[in-house]
């Protein structure tokens, strides 16, 4: 604690950029960087830091299920695990929401990897079977209480690489800090942008088939996380036509202390997202958008969520997207398909007082658990919230020919999408 005092570090310039983006660091050839065995081992990281798993899949009645595993650090503290369940019913409205602090967390479990993890009330179970047509899968079994058991069948075509942005152990990090080699912190985001799930859910008593496309996301927040973001957007597209079509994104703002002059140069956004095209993964896409610069109109790479309507909505505080413009450009990486791919998902998501499939507006404050509430200092008066919406939808996408069969120039998809847009100050 008395490092500062005797530090032998020269002093830092205060207009030096502190904030490094993983979507400035790599060339456009460099974006896709394929996933290593390590690189969902759970870390588990001491100090401040929150770590998740999280599976998004859609049924084929157009339910949605979120199951997550959160890891969160803080400090000396001993870690707190949660497993959290949500699910939604478009077509009757139900709702189910579980979030249980597990007993007896470990990783790996015996006769597994860092990749597989169990609790008293869960595992999850990772598979090797590489040369097959799936070389990878997740098996996870849940009993969240007497009206809630969960078992899926979580699999990764080989066609469909896991990824980060830009290869290596470095590949997918953003560093907070002047000096990344010494960061006051990181952010890091491993996708599976689809996988196939089968399964069931016993809900109340009730049998329900699980069967449908999804993505999986690995994703580690090392600091705390009011520092590391004021805003957070997230999509994810899925269709089961074509062969399989996905659009994923996730981009968050920085808040004003980060940014390329130190601090007050800050709300840089970084966005990285991928393609699924004809079941293969066709693009990986990744920008930054810096406070004084406006998005360029066409660029050989463009990764960005844009809130291009919004009102003010008086439950929240917060001008609410009404429509947000999701858009991915980038290089084809399919070496029998080259050439520019580009997609738009524009989504009017309704007005406050009409929300058009709005699941819930989450207060995040209310959902965390106490012992990083009692170290997060938010801003007096602010309220994270995040909003979250499942639709239909239409991806709207350009691509060469030969990597959706029958098909060059353009195509339409219709699927599901679910999205979020979180406002935490």
């Amino acid at each position: 604690m008395f490092s500062s005092f005797f530090s032998t570090t020269g002093p830092v310039d205060p207009n030096a950029p502190n904030f490094h983006p993983v979507s400035s660091a790599h060339q456009p050839s460099e974006l896709f960087g394929e996933l290593e065995p390590k690189d969902t081992e759970w870390a588990c990281p001491g100090g401040f830091a929150v770590e998740t798993q999280v599976f998004y899949t859609f049924l084929e009645d157009g339910t949605s299920l979120m199951c997550q595993v959160i890891h969160s650090a803080v400090g000396v503290w001993y870690p707190t695990i949660q497993f959290t369940c949500k699910i939604f019913n478009p077509n009757t409205g139900e709702k189910t929401w579980k979030s249980v602090n597990v007993t007896n967390f470990v990783t790996p479990p015996p006769g597994l990897d860092k990749r597989s993890s169990k609790a008293d009330e869960f595992s999850i179970t990772h598979k090797s079977k590489p040369g097959t047509e799936t070389p990878e899968s997740y098996t996870i079994t849940a009993n969240l209480g007497d009206d809630l058991q969960i078992t899926l069948d979580i699999a990764r075509p080989a066609s469909v690489p896991g990824f980060k942005v830009g290869k290596g152990p470095e590949g997918g990090y953003s560093y907070f800090g002047p000096d990344p080699k010494n960061a006051e912190g990181y952010v890091i985001h491993r996708f599976w942008p689809q996988y196939h799930a089968t399964g069931m859910l016993v809900h109340k008593g009730k049998a329900v088939p699980v069967k449908g496309p999804g993505m999986f996301v690995h994703a580690i927040q090392g600091m705390r996380p009011n520092l590391v973001a004021s805003r957070w957007n997230f999509v994810n597209f899925q269709s089961e036509q074509h062969g399989g079509v996905s659009g994923i994104q996730m981009d968050f703002t920085t808040t004003d202390a980060y940014g390329r002059k130190g601090s007050g140069s800050g709300f840089v956004t970084v966005s990285v997202g991928s393609l699924v095209l004809g079941g293969k993964l066709a693009a990986v896409t990744a920008e930054t958008k810096w406070p004084d610069e406006e998005y360029a109109p066409s660029a050989g790479v463009i990764s960005r969520a844009v809130h291009s309507k919004k009102a003010h909505d008086p439950d929240t505080g917060y001008d609410a997207p009404t429509e947000i413009v999701f858009r991915w450009a980038a290089p084809s990486i399919l070496p029998e398909a080259q050439g520019p791919v580009d997609a738009t998902l524009t989504l009017d998501v309704g007005k406050p007082d009409a929300y058009k499939g709005l699941i819930e507006k989450v207060d995040v404050l209310a959902e965390i658990p106490y012992v990083i509430k009692t170290m997060v200092n938010y801003v007096a008066g602010t309220k994270p919230y995040i909003y979250q919406w499942l639709n239909p939808a239409t991806l709207h996408v350009n691509l060469p020919a030969g990597i959706i069969p029958g098909v060059s120039d353009t195509v339409e998809v219709e699927g599901t999408v679910y999205n979020e847009a979180t406002f935490i100050s």
